[in-house]
């Protein structure tokens, strides 16, 4: 199959050599993300009108935090702010805390107040920027793995996913793939995860043996690396 532009983002990370290609793309849309945020687009209306409603989750906030542009990330959250303080100064004024009963539910006549900080401590800007992409590179996994054999060999041969996204991966291929295609992904898809999984949970009981004196004379094999690989796998953490 020619390469598309769509497909582009696809292949490139099953390119690298790395334990979950599907964690290369996140990484690299989350890359684009705090740039996307950082840069002059934080002073356009329509950015910052979204930005002061939902605001940022404690991971992406240390991100932005990180990129040094602090005059930038202090006006975005100086507005944010704003917005949230004028939001529950409403909200408190007319709200009366609501007393449950000790078998209640939780969310059952939960007050506006409670319903906004839920709906606050819940959203994100670069999350939301994030995912919107990233649901159509997964599209794209099962349409180039229908239509391009290069793909599906090239699938095949990865070193596997990390958990997280093996699960996306399997629970999303009954609605994008049909007829011999789903039964061949999925066979593929469980093959590659569990060979590699046991491939780096050996590596990583071999980097623990090491620690044995016994072992201290004997070559790490593979196993160097095998801590941040496995946090890769478990965690969905790219070693850095």
């Amino acid at each position: 199959m020619k390469e598309q532009l769509y497909t582009i983002p696809v292949n490139d990370a099953f390119a690298v050599d790395c334990e979950c290609p599907v964690c290369s793309m996140y990484d690299s849309l989350e890359r684009d993300a705090i740039e996307f945020t950082m840069g002059p687009s934080y002073m356009e209306d329509d950015i910052r009108m979204e930005t002061n409603k939902i605001g940022f989750c404690s991971h992406h906030v240390k991100q932005l935090y990180k990129h040094q542009n602090r005059l930038g990330l202090a006006l975005i959250l100086h507005t944010h702010m704003q917005r949230t303080n004028r939001d529950l100064e409403e909200l408190l004024a007319s709200d009366k805390p609501v007393k449950k009963g000790l078998f209640s539910k939780k969310t059952e006549n939960a007050s506006p107040v409670t319903e906004y900080i839920k709906t606050l401590n819940h959203s994100c800007y670069i999350c939301n920027r994030i995912d919107r992409i990233f649901s159509r590179y997964l599209a794209t996994i099962y349409h180039c793995y229908e239509h391009d054999e290069e793909f599906r060999q090239k699938f095949a041969s990865s070193k596997g996913f990390c958990t997280k996204h093996f699960g996306m991966l399997y629970d999303g291929a009954p609605s994008a793939l049909s007829g011999k295609r789903l039964p061949e992904f999925i066979q593929t898809l469980n093959q590659v995860y569990l060979t590699n999984m046991k491939r780096v949970t050996d590596d990583l009981e071999w980097f623990t043996d090491k620690f044995d004196y016994r072992n201290e004379d004997k070559p790490w094999k593979n196993s160097k690396d095998a801590l941040p690989r496995s946090m890769n796998k478990t965690n969905s953490i790219l070693p850095q």
